[in-house]
């Protein structure tokens, strides 16, 4: 069952609405901001082996425990943030998801030094299908599998498959340009 329909049926109401407002203003819709991009990244590497419930009851926590996911400020991490991150019980204190974290951010200032963005870079390689996205992410970042890459490109718009067709959001979500729209329109 796709998400779009999994929603409605959810209980209780609490839950229900975490998913909704998630489904309904986020998932699918491109993101232009690095720090946001990098933000999604993160909670889809902290979401392997658990659900997204998990981590969307979690968000505000990660932002916080993150400086509100600033990829300057997540590079610069010292011992002790990590010691800070892994005695966080807001989040999800994994050893091997925190030094991704921490990793990621100084790869992306990298990315971004020779690219201008996170963003661009990603514009630079599309398009490309999964098994080569997964390629290019292995290669490039830490704790990232098949599901959190694909995950991470279809809630970011560079992979179709976030709505489906009868679902109202994914005009919205065409709406915004997605770069998957923009390749099939060619």
């Amino acid at each position: 069952m796709s998400y779009c329909l999994a929603i409605d049926g959810m209980q209780p109401e609490s839950r229900k609405e975490l998913h909704k407002n998630y489904h309904d203003n986020y998932y699918g819709f491109p993101i232009h901001d690095d720090n946001e991009l990098f933000g999604r990244l993160l909670l889809e590497i902290n979401q392997a082996g658990l659900s997204w419930e998990t981590v969307l009851k979690k968000e505000d926590s990660f932002r916080k425990a993150y400086d509100n996911f600033d990829i300057q400020k997540i590079a610069a991490y010292t011992e002790e943030d990590r010691e800070r991150l892994m005695n966080d019980s807001g989040i999800i204190r994994n050893k091997l998801k925190v030094n991704a974290a921490i990793e990621n951010a100084r790869t992306i200032l990298e990315l971004q030094k020779e690219f201008g963005s996170f963003e661009k870079w990603l514009e630079h390689h599309h398009p490309k299908t999964l098994q080569e996205w997964m390629k290019l992410f292995k290669k490039t970042f830490k704790f990232t599998g098949g599901e959190i890459v694909n995950e991470f490109l279809m809630s970011t718009g560079y992979l179709k498959g976030a709505h489906h067709e009868s679902c109202p959001i994914h005009s919205k979500v065409l709406a915004q340009n997605p770069l998957w729209k923009k390749v099939e329109g060619r």
